[in-house]
């Protein structure tokens, strides 16, 4: 059957991989949703739990339509097992609270979304966990922050939201010399444009919000990793603390999953486009992009993407105002702080997604005034074009 073979395509395995049929025999995943399973006697139930009988037990400990979800992220991503969680920062938090404890040190890439910053500064020294920001981009800066009791290293590559290349290939090598565990945050490049695993990172998570859903419907995350990992340190804390995904949102990102190449080749293909065009108005200080020559990391880029992304930084001229006259200008862009979408949206980092940041930090990470993130949609590129320049002029 398609959904066993490991032999087939990325696109193939994203719309056969890990299904499961009822007795009816449907052509779509059919849709759980129940809150718990029936047993035919006490005596299966006490085995059910006892682990004796293989089955499901309770939706927030496992799912059929969430169970196929994640086994069909294991085949894309290469990963021996998975979970999937409520959100994206779910996913995050899981993976690094349940392997972490007081005593233990957390070196983490200081370019992090907000929400992710919060717990690698705030919430994790609060349990006696402690941690240190470095610049994710320098190689010595990973070494120099190495301690004895290091046991995690966290990193986004690219970054949120000015699209920071870390060299992953290197953080991992710093990570296995001192016996500490990788999490990388892949949603920018996607599964099929990075592939963490095939260089050695351990534990990778996504928002499946984004890209995996693309249509902006649900919330989601998922957490990959090695098949003991998860049964040592997430299968309990999942089981006990409840991130779970829904399975309607499990079924959503299943029908996700399976437009999901056609979706990421058009925006990273538009997104080339529009960087091109914003590389050259003269309303714009700077473009980031990986998929340019003149991105700040250009040789790594090479090594660990196959393609640029969907998503594109720039500064516009003139700072904050004329950076909220050019989004309030726009008509085909909507401004939300959402990425990934089918429609194109853009927003402003410094007073959205990384507000809570001290002017210090946004100014180490090139956040400014005329800073925005916009993620490429599904738009033909030369209608995003126009809108573009056309919100460029009003603002002017």
């Amino acid at each position: 059957m398609a959904d066993k073979r490991q032999d087939l395509k990325p696109a193939t395995r994203m719309v056969h991989a890990g299904t499961t049929r009822s007795a009816f025999g449907e052509t779509s995943e059919a849709m759980f949703l129940t809150q718990g399973f029936v047993y035919d006697s006490a005596e299966a139930a006490e085995a059910r739990f006892k682990g004796d009988d293989p089955g499901f037990v309770y939706s927030r400990y496992a799912n059929p339509t969430v169970e196929m979800f994640e086994q069909r992220m294991c085949a894309l991503e290469g990963a021996e097992a998975a979970r999937a969680t409520a959100s994206g920062m779910a996913a995050v938090a899981a993976s690094i609270l349940c392997q972490v404890s007081a005593g233990d040190h957390v070196i983490a890439a200081r370019a992090l979304f907000g929400s992710c910053r919060w717990i690698v500064e705030q919430l994790l020294p609060r349990y006696g966990v402690e941690t240190t920001l470095v610049d994710g981009t320098d190689p010595k800066a990973w070494e120099r922050a190495v301690k004895p009791n290091t046991k995690l290293f966290f990193f986004e590559s690219p970054t949120n939201p000015t699209l920071e290349i870390v060299d992953i290939a290197h953080v991992v090598a710093v990570a296995r010399a001192c016996g500490a565990k990788t999490v990388i945050d892949n949603v920018f490049a996607t599964p099929l444009l990075q592939n963490p695993m095939v260089l050695g990172v351990d534990i990778v998570v996504y928002s499946t919000t984004k890209h995996i859903d693309g249509q902006g419907r649900c919330l989601g995350g998922v957490v990959l990793g090695p098949q003991d990992w998860v049964d040592e340190h997430l299968h309990d804390f999942f089981r006990h603390t409840g991130p779970s995904m829904s399975p309607f949102n499990a079924w959503v990102m299943l029908k996700g999953l399976e437009t999901l190449p056609l979706r990421v080749a058009q925006q990273t293909k538009s997104a080339g486009a529009v960087a091109d065009f914003l590389a050259d108005h003269s309303a714009i200080s700077r473009v980031v992009y990986p998929g340019r020559p003149d991105h700040p990391q250009a040789n790594i880029v090479p090594k660990q993407m196959s393609g640029g992304s969907t998503l594109v930084a720039f500064d516009v001229k003139g700072g904050k105002r004329s950076a909220f006259a050019f989004a309030n200008a726009l008509e085909i862009v909507g401004i939300s702080n959402n990425l990934g979408d089918a429609k194109s949206l853009i927003t402003h980092p410094a007073t959205t997604t990384h507000k809570n940041l001290s002017d210090q930090d946004r100014a180490e990470l090139s956040i400014g005034g005329g800073t925005m993130r916009l993620s490429v949609g599904l738009e033909d590129a030369q209608d995003l074009i126009a809108d573009l320049d056309r919100a460029l002029a009003a603002a002017g």
